[in-house]
């Protein structure tokens, strides 16, 4: 597909000041079809409907023209029209669709037959497409025919020509038609020169009847923001009550404040005279222990002196036991000395 020619349109005026278009172009295909070419600066109102008539505008022309120049051997199947409207800034039935930047429309039915009608509708949101390709190279013809038609990035522009060098005549062509003004001017039709301006005037109506709403809206706001400041300055009240409360609880607890730390000194000396107590006390004990430890040497010595009494103890009793058996054997022996000197005595006798 290539442009071969862009066609003259019924008027050289821009047309009504009050357009948002930047630019509607109608240009001849190498297979004969008409398109045109609509760049936006803002999305107008109702976009499919407006499609549909200047699809049946160019329809009409493309009739007209290949009819005459073909004469009887005029055949419908001759005629196709492509609607391409390019939004710079996307319009709300699209913005939903976030990461689809060409959408293609074309008539058929719901019986599933397939029938070749002779219109079809391409629309392309630009600024989706702008984002989509942040931080990503231009890789496809189709990207790169986007990229001339949406980017204003030096370097974007030097990535495109570099990679696709045909855009370099392009640019350079678009670059002399912002000299040649009459030429500029030819690019717009005078009877959608007149759906744009009532287009705009139903929008500028829209808009007038949506501030309108917006007003009475902000009206009534404003009646609520007054009965809230009424309410509001009702709550400064009382919240003034409260901070006279709140500062008379201050006073209060600061009084408590300073008993508790007359408490806490007290208590403070108090500590340190019960913490000079334990260091005696402590002293005491350590004393105490001192003692006892000698007494239980003491013990200790005691008990050894014991054992060691004990043990005389028993060596007396064995003493005794030996000196009772010595007297028993003297006694013995007396009365064996007795009874011999009886026997010497009656001897004598």
């Amino acid at each position: 597909m290539a442009v071969l020619q862009a066609l003259p349109n019924d008027s050289v005026r821009l047309g009504a000041e009050s357009s948002l278009l930047y630019t509607d172009i109608i240009v001849q295909l190498e297979d004969g079809s008409l398109c045109d070419v609509e760049v936006q600066k803002l999305g107008y109102a109702f976009p499919s409907q407006r499609c549909a008539c200047y699809s049946s505008d160019h329809l009409l022309r493309q009739y007209k023209r290949v009819r005459g120049e073909r004469g009887d051997r005029f055949n419908y199947r001759d005629i196709k029209v492509y609607t391409i409207v390019l939004f710079e800034k996307s319009p709300a039935e699209l913005r939903p669709y976030k990461d689809c930047w060409l959408h293609r429309f074309r008539q058929r039915s719901d019986s599933g037959v397939v029938m070749d009608f002779l219109q079809e509708f391409i629309l392309i949101p630009l600024d989706i497409y702008r984002k989509s390709m942040e931080n990503r190279p231009i890789s496809t013809v189709l990207e790169a025919w986007m990229a001339f038609l949406s980017f204003t990035d030096p370097a974007r522009i030097e990535e495109l020509i570099v990679r696709f060098p045909m855009f370099k005549d392009m640019y350079q062509q678009a670059y002399d038609l912002c000299f040649d003004t009459e030429r500029v001017m030819n690019m717009f039709s005078k009877e959608l020169a007149i759906l744009d301006h009532n287009t705009v005037m139903y929008m500028v109506d829209e808009m007038q009847e949506e501030l309108e709403q917006k007003k009475q809206v902000l009206e009534q706001l404003g009646q609520e923001l007054e009965q809230k400041h009424q309410e509001l300055e009702q709550k400064h009240q009382e919240l003034e009550q409260k901070d006279q409360k709140l500062e008379q609880k201050d006073q209060e607890l600061e009084q408590k404040d300073q008993e508790l730390e007359q408490k806490h000194q007290e208590l403070e000396q108090k500590d340190q005279e019960l913490e000079q107590k334990d260091q005696e006390l402590e002293q005491k004990d350590q004393k105490l222990e001192q003692k006892d430890q000698e007494l239980e040497q003491k013990d200790q010595e005691l008990e050894q002196k014991d054992q060691e009494l004990e043990q005389k103890d028993q060596e007396l009793e064995q003493k005794d036991q030996e000196l009772e058996r010595t007297k028993m054997d003297a006694a013995r022996k007396d009365q064996e000395i007795a009874a011999l000197k009886a026997l010497l005595a009656a001897k004598k006798g």
